[in-house]
């Protein structure tokens, strides 16, 4: 029977409640009752990995990965960057290996969160999904930001075809708050109205893509999938297409010095372009709407993880060898580098193509993260830890189309009023945390519940899930250790997730465990009066 708590606040069992773990069984039970419709097959899954993986990272942060940024807050890899991008790889792969045993074993929603609910407790599992809410929603919120730059981009190149004002759109109306003062700075003529003396500045492209992925969402998984398919065959059409034709115009010298900045310099590009690998474990978190997810979750994870792997590897062969990144880049390099070396080499028609696959790219990814955020607060609400209410299915499409609006506007919201310079790095301790907790998880459920059936076993354990552990944490202490902001700011997020928990999370779980153990008091009693 539920324990009776007399009341919703600290006790001397508060240790035990908070490390009190849910069983997969009943995690299973719950799926099955009330779960989400079974859509994906695993090309559904290769694809959506595929679609995550390949964005931001390959058409925007790749620059400053190999040639740091202006400023020299981030040291650039040079054509070493494929060294960098085997290091983050590899701590990928030990994770990824890690969330197939869990996903295979556990396939219902929540990725992460779930996990740590089934090994590590209440408390932990709360604090992973605000950890995750940290690398999915903003990371959304940061894809859409990058989506605008590029859309805009795009339409400069009409610009003796359509009205000046969409080929050129005022700065305030496509730029953040942040962003628009930087331009204001360096161009003190630049417009920006005001309302009562406060700037107004509207992201509007970035606004209109995020509400435009909200309403493919909310139709369905399974044609999120297929809009996810169609851009991803596009994107990766223009990849090749820049592999191919940018081969012509590779000049060897420019590989020389092959790390000009030395370890330093890997080391920073690794942790960087680690974010282009943020994607992966979102798959895991859309387990519940696998049709076999013990068969084909496992090769959509890994599979996904080789692909891009290769994909990128090319692309930064080809990338260094076309623009000497051991000088400082110009600008255009490190906010789209494919277009630029295109355009450098006199392809303006291969520029515009390449422009065209990095909006299709950036349009995939979002429909993913999206959808991962989506998936692990349906999963904490059913874990009582938000409202029920989120539970609610559509009746038509069967998605949980409240929670997807909520995303969706709580995103409009970020995009108006964050500083996504310091949000993206967040990004990456958040996925850093959840990875390096998953491998944790595995060791501890292979004692806890040796007996438990796994379709996937991690092999080699405990040695994978240790190598993960410690690339991954490796990668997390040598950026801490630099000057950022975002060091200093995720230990801030922490703590605000703990008081939260404090606050709201604690006192609502024991408020429903008070009921349920209410109604099994009066059901025992009808039981005795029968």
């Amino acid at each position: 029977m539920a324990e009776k708590y007399s009341r919703a606040t600290l006790s001397r069992n508060f240790l035990k409640t908070i490390t009190r773990v849910k069983k997969p069984d009943e995690m299973l039970e719950d799926a099955k009752s009330g779960g989400l419709e079974k859509t994906l097959g695993v090309w559904d899954l290769i694809i959506l990995g595929v679609g995550a993986i390949i964005g931001s990272g390959i058409f925007a942060i790749v620059g400053i990965a190999a040639a740091g940024n202006v400023d020299g807050s981030s040291l650039g890899a040079g054509p070493a960057l494929i060294v960098s991008m085997i290091i983050a790889a590899i701590a990928c792969i030990f994770s990824a290996l890690c969330y197939s045993e869990f996903a295979t074993m556990i396939p219902v929603s929540g990725g992460a969160y779930t996990y740590t609910f089934a090994t590590l407790g209440e408390f932990a599992a709360w604090m992973v999904g605000w950890v995750l809410m940290l690398e999915y929603a903003i990371g959304f919120i940061a894809v859409a930001c990058a989506w605008s730059n590029h859309f805009v981009q795009f339409l400069s190149g009409f610009q003796n075809i359509l009205p000046a004002w969409i080929s050129n759109p005022p700065v305030w109306l496509v730029n953040d708050p942040f962003t628009a003062s930087k331009i204001v700075a360096t161009n003190p003529g630049t417009f920006i109205p005001t309302l009562f003396g406060v700037p107004i500045c509207i992201n509007l492209p970035a606004i209109l893509i995020v509400l435009l992925c909200t309403v493919i969402l909310v139709k369905g998984t399974k044609d999120s999938a297929k809009m996810a398919g169609i851009m991803v065959f596009v994107k990766l059409a223009v990849i090749a297409l820049f592999v191919v034709a940018g081969a012509f115009y590779v000049r060897p010298e420019n590989w020389t010095p092959f790390a000009p900045n030395g370890a330093a310099g890997i080391f920073a590009g690794a942790f960087l372009i680690f974010f282009a690998y943020i994607g992966f474990d979102a798959l895991a978190t859309a387990a519940e709407e696998c049709k076999n997810p013990q068969k084909d979750l496992p090769v959509g994870i890994i599979g996904s993880l080789i692909i891009t792997t290769v994909v990128y590897v090319l692309v930064a062969l080809v990338l260094t060898g076309m623009q000497d990144t051991s000088v400082e880049a110009p600008a255009e390099f490190l906010k789209a580098p494919m277009a630029y070396c295109m355009m450098l080499a006199n392809q303006n028609w291969a520029a515009g193509l390449i422009s065209i696959g990095s909006l299709a790219g950036l349009t995939s990814v979002l429909l993913v993260l999206e959808m991962a955020a989506t998936r692990i607060l349906f999963a904490m609400s059913r874990d009582h830890f938000i409202s029920a209410r989120f539970q609610k299915l559509h009746p038509k499409f069967h998605t949980p189309s409240l929670l997807t609006w909520t995303v969706g506007i709580l995103a409009v919201v970020g995009i108006l009023t964050l500083n996504l310079d310091v949000a993206a790095e967040l990004c990456n301790y958040g996925t850093f945390t959840s990875f390096i907790i998953v491998c944790v998880a595995v060791l501890i459920l292979r004692k806890t519940d040796p007996d438990r059936p796994r379709p996937f076993k991690v092999p080699f354990s405990p040695i994978v899930p240790s190598l993960g552990i410690i690339t991954c944490g490796g990668l997390m202490v040598y950026k801490s250790l630099q000057p950022s902001g975002s060091a200093v700011l995720f230990p801030v997020w922490l703590g605000v997730g703990a008081m939260i928990y404090l606050l709201y999370g604690f006192v609502k779980n024991r408020l429903n465990e008070n009921k349920i153990h209410k109604q099994l008091v009066e059901q025992k009693k009808q039981e005795l009066c029968k």
